[in-house]
């Protein structure tokens, strides 16, 4: 709650995604090992998103550097990702696999997806990202039904509709191998899965926090997976596929 008692959402244009409560840490943080080894498009796709209106909605450039390391860690070749916007982890995405790797791209619209465009072709990896419009769900039914396609893909990255997280995971725990990894983004939702229910939050705020709680709860449960919660950026929930 704002100091003049309005009730403001809990991620908006002047606010920082991070669940850092002390925002000169933050900031050391992005300027001792984010910033500087930050890819030029990378830099520069950030930059370009965080002029338009919806801007907060992107991944940030710490998350982006945690999906960077994850993906070379696992050394992942084949991937997904859910939720798209303008491109900036799907970038991210694309410069850490190999040259040969793919990352399908799924989002309802590519409107957004075609502001980054442009950068992702200037960075040379264009190539990699196979964009897929429309709602998620059929999309992931097709690639499931698509003989081979269980199994295949290395990584998957969801920051989408929060009310579909479940199904989501249901469909791509069956195409992510087993070993490989699927990583949910706002699992946190600003802290406010913590808090009390009768915090004071706006109506869309209180629907999504619901949802995220319930979406949390059935995946600590999921003994198919082996979860891990991070609380970088508005927390990342990451899972192994072990069976």
């Amino acid at each position: 709650m704002a100091s003049d008692g309005e009730v403001k959402d809990i991620h908006r244009p002047d606010s920082t995604k991070t669940l850092l409560k002390n925002e000169a840490l933050y900031e050391y943080i992005l300027n001792m090992v984010v910033y500087p080894r930050e890819h030029e498009c990378l830099r520069e796709l950030r930059l370009l998103t965080e002029k338009h209106a919806e801007g907060f909605m992107s991944s940030p450039p710490d998350e982006a550097q945690l999906l960077t390391m994850l993906l070379k860690l696992t050394g992942a070749r084949n991937t997904i990702e859910v939720g798209v916007f303008t491109g900036c982890s799907v970038l991210a995405t694309a410069l850490a696999i190999p040259d040969d790797g793919k990352v399908v791209a799924i989002d309802v619209s590519r409107e957004y997806f075609d502001i980054g465009l442009p950068v992702i072709q200037k960075a040379g990896v264009a190539h990699k990202v196979d964009f897929r419009e429309g709602p998620a769900q059929p999309i992931l039914d097709e690639m499931i039904a698509d003989e081979g396609s269980e199994g295949k893909f290395d990584f998957a990255f969801v920051d989408a509709d929060k009310g579909n997280y479940v199904k989501y995971h249901e469909q791509l725990r069956r195409l992510v191998r087993v070993g490989g990894v699927l990583a949910y983004d706002n699992t946190l939702w600003g802290g406010t899965v913590a808090m009390p229910d009768d915090t004071p939050i706006t109506d869309d705020d209180r629907e999504i926090r619901d949802v995220i709680r319930e979406f949390n709860a059935k995946i600590a449960a999921d003994q198919r997976v082996e979860v891990v919660q991070i609380p970088i950026a508005d927390g990342i929930t990451l899972c192994r596929r072990v069976v």
